[in-house]
């Protein structure tokens, strides 16, 4: 059985914890952030998890993470 090629532009937007969560980062940091709202700016920092749904999805893109 061949090994499977990793989708190389989800591996790099998403990771996978020790607790098998899949974590990302919330779009939208790299430019017009001035106009954002101090809530906004704040809330962007933080990682998000993966939706149960996606979650699914995007192990199959990355199987060896």
């Amino acid at each position: 059985m061949p090994k499977i090629k990793t989708h190389k532009a989800t591996a790099k937007r998403f990771s996978v914890t020790k607790t098998e969560k899949v974590i990302h980062r919330k779009p939208g940091q790299d430019h017009f952030n001035a106009r954002e709202s101090g809530q906004t700016k704040r809330t962007k920092r933080r990682d998000l998890t993966a939706s149960t749904a996606f979650e699914r999805t995007i192990r199959t893109v990355m199987p060896y993470n």
